[in-house]
């Protein structure tokens, strides 16, 4: 008998252990993460992060996609971090909440879309698009089949829109996908613009054009550049292309620039291939002026680039971070503290997306976090095409029933190792 009971004393005491080491481990809802995504939540795929989100779980669902890796990450991880300071900024706030995560495409279409299904799986109610533009047309189709609403930071493509007409013939090769808009300037609108301040500025008298062909962004910009350079009586001496798998030899493309007499280089690109070409320029002493767009901010930090190269380098972005208002100091200094540079147009762009659609949610009046994401679909493409948004690049912006938006360029150049404004 003493013996069943010091058995049956054991056996009690293993179940009490188990039932204790059991606590904690299952069952429960433990406080939020960084993230804050609600406990029962489906997790996120592999590489997804969760920032700027609420510890209770009640918060609008905002998802992100970009290349957090490779050699385009400089893009979305900017972005990312820029849209994360705004999520936090409104967390504070105590109204409205937005529980945001961002998950990496490695700047890839197919991805991309993997990413985008990740989201859904989340639960996402509004999307931030791709950031780049490639991945961004293959994201746009599967938000507007989803009734997703969709800002991107900077996908710029006209692609990504989908209704614009090419600006050459004229035609629309894209249906318009409606739940779609863009923060950052479309591809045309920049190029016309970069050939409009050429002139007004009276920059060059000799161009040369290099783009990359087999990429929707920078052919975009080239279209849009060439017929409004000849608009306005500027001489176009050389153009000449590369694509993904040349990219690493320019010196075809800067002899012919040269030998034309081309004053002034046009570079619609990414900052790592404008990078290079600054480079070899620099060997076979060739030294024109150096003219970019929004994919030039970034060349400051490619690995191993010698910055004193990009000096005089101009471009048209629509952020200055030495502009001088209370804003744009307030997440300068935000920024830096956080992650130890300055930012750049991409973080700006990010930021603005996020306290666009705030300013959104908050006109609609719209607090139930229960909607679904065609129903608050709804609601912002309403507000998008009918209110006003001041933001950190640009005062006073719209978006048309297309999804681009408006606002005005900035003209920046490179002093010192920092952009400074030309205006």
């Amino acid at each position: 008998m003493k013996k069943f009971l010091a058995i049956l004393l054991a056996l009690l005491m293993c179940v009490s252990l188990l039932a204790a080491c059991g606590d904690g481990s299952t069952g429960g809802t433990s406080g939020g993460t960084s993230g804050g995504s609600e406990a029962n939540s489906p997790a996120p795929s592999a590489g997804g992060e969760a920032t700027g989100g609420t510890a209770s779980g009640a918060a609008f669902k905002i998802g992100g996609i970009g290349p957090l890796t490779g050699g385009a990450a400089i893009y979305g991880t900017a972005a990312k971090n820029g849209a994360t300071i705004a999520a936090e900024e409104i967390n504070a706030l105590g109204g409205i909440q937005i529980d945001l995560r961002y998950e990496d495409d490695a700047h890839d279409a197919e991805k991309s879309v993997n990413a985008y299904n990740a989201l859904k799986g989340w639960g996402m109610q509004i999307f931030l698009g791709s950031v780049t533009s490639t991945p961004g047309v293959a994201t746009s189709v599967e938000a507007n089949n989803d009734h997703v609403f969709y800002l991107t930071p900077s996908a710029s493509s006209t692609d990504v829109l989908g209704g614009i007409a090419n600006p050459l013939t004229g035609t629309v090769d894209i249906q318009r996908k409606d739940t779609v808009f863009q923060m950052c300037f479309v591809d045309p609108n920049q190029g016309s613009a970069s050939a409009q301040y050429i002139y007004d500025q009276s920059l060059a008298t000799k161009i040369a054009v290099i783009y990359k062909n087999d990429d929707v962004y920078s052919t975009g910009v080239y279209n849009s550049f060439k017929p409004k350079a000849e608009e306005l009586g500027l001489e176009i001496v050389s153009t000449t292309t590369f694509t993904e798998d040349t990219k690493t030899d320019f010196s075809v493309q800067l002899n012919d620039a040269k030998s034309n007499g081309a004053d002034l280089v046009f570079l619609p690109m990414y900052y790592d291939a404008a990078a290079l070409i600054l480079t070899q320029a620099n060997a076979m002493g060739y030294a024109p002026k150096w003219f970019g767009i929004d994919g030039m901010d970034g060349i400051l930090s490619v690995d191993g680039f010698d910055t004193k190269l990009a000096e005089g380098v101009m471009l048209l972005t629509p952020f200055n971070a030495d502009a001088e208002d209370e804003r744009t100091q307030s997440f300068v200094e935000k920024y830096k503290a956080a992650y130890g540079e300055i930012p750049n147009q991409f973080a700006a762009d990010g930021y603005d997306c996020v306290y666009a659609i705030y300013q959104a949610l908050q006109n609609a009046n719209v607090t139930d976090y229960s909607l679904s994401a065609s129903e608050l679909c709804d609601v912002l493409m309403e507000q998008f095409t009918s209110m006003s948004y001041d933001g950190l690049t640009g005062d006073g912006m719209t978006w048309g029933s297309d999804g681009a938006v408006t606002k005005s360029p900035k003209g920046m150049f490179i002093e010192d190792g920092v952009y400074v404004g030309m205006d």
